[in-house]
């Protein structure tokens, strides 16, 4: 049995629901922001989901320079706040500096370590040291085992309130594959696993100047994560993949959204049967 995350609505881990995090890849607007938050607010609360609602304010590793990045910190946290109050949500986005830890810290419900900073000791001590529970995405260059020592970073602040995403490994270029062992062991470690759905069918770099994706697998994986044990699964979702102005090609339509999520709630159901 894993340690259990606690949130101010939420419980995750060992003997809890299956848990959503979900939303779009990045801020574009608060309308879209707002449409998207409260069509998933509807939908958990009909199949009695938990969820938290994740959107990125700056996404500041993207492939090129000329991509599309989000608001920024100032007008992007003033969104997340102003959602998070009028759905009465639970919020989580990532950060990308040491300088935004603080800042973010005040909006924020979970902080979320992107996957290609999960080394860096300093960013890992200082979003640790908020209290706050984190979400560390498991670098996509790691083996699971791998994520121990990252764990041990976080811990040694005495912040114990730790979720590890996987969201797939490197498997030759512009690709990823996932080892879904991986859950088992990092739950083994004492910590409740999440699995990223959307971002482990991305091809990394696969478009050029942008990552590409292949959506049509993410249900796939995300009925074997749960199958597998996840403790939650993570979805970037928007209105419209296709014109999304980040990660649109690995994203889910909001419409085909209920039968997955079903299907989902019944396979972790059907573990504890």
């Amino acid at each position: 049995m894993g340690n259990v995350i606690k949130t101010d609505k939420i419980l995750i881990g060992h003997g809890f629901p299956l848990v959503l995090i979900a939303g779009p890849c990045v801020i574009e607007n608060y309308e879209t922001t707002l449409e998207i938050a409260s069509f998933l607010k509807e939908l958990t609360q009909k199949l009695d989901i938990p969820f938290i609602f994740k959107a990125s304010y700056d996404k500041a590793n993207r492939t090129s320079i000329d991509a599309f990045r989000g608001p920024g910190i100032t007008d992007g946290l003033k969104i997340l706040a102003r959602i998070k109050t009028e759905l009465n949500l639970t919020i989580l986005s990532d950060v990308h500096r040491i300088s935004e830890v603080a800042i973010a810290n005040q909006v924020l419900d979970i902080i979320q370590v992107p996957a290609f900073l999960c080394r860096q000791t300093d960013f890992i001590l200082e979003v640790a040291n908020t209290g706050k529970p984190i979400n560390i995405k498991k670098g996509q260059f790691l083996a699971p085992w791998d994520i121990e020592n990252v764990v041990e970073k976080a811990i040694s602040t005495g912040n114990k309130q730790i979720l590890i995403t996987e969201r797939g490994t490197m498997f030759g270029y512009n690709n990823l594959v996932v080892d879904f062992r991986g859950i088992k062991m990092m739950q083994d470690m004492g910590l409740p696993v999440i699995f990223d759905a959307t971002h482990s069918v991305q091809l990394p770099g696969g478009a050029g100047k942008s990552s590409g994706g292949q959506r049509e697998f993410a249900p796939i994986l995300a009925r074997a994560a749960v199958a597998s044990g996840a403790d939650g699964i993570f979805l970037e979702v928007h209105k419209n993949p296709d014109k999304a102005l980040c990660d649109g090609p690995n994203s889910l339509k909001l419409e085909n959204l209920y039968e997955l999520l079903y299907q989902l709630k019944n396979i972790k159901k059907a573990l504890h049967n």
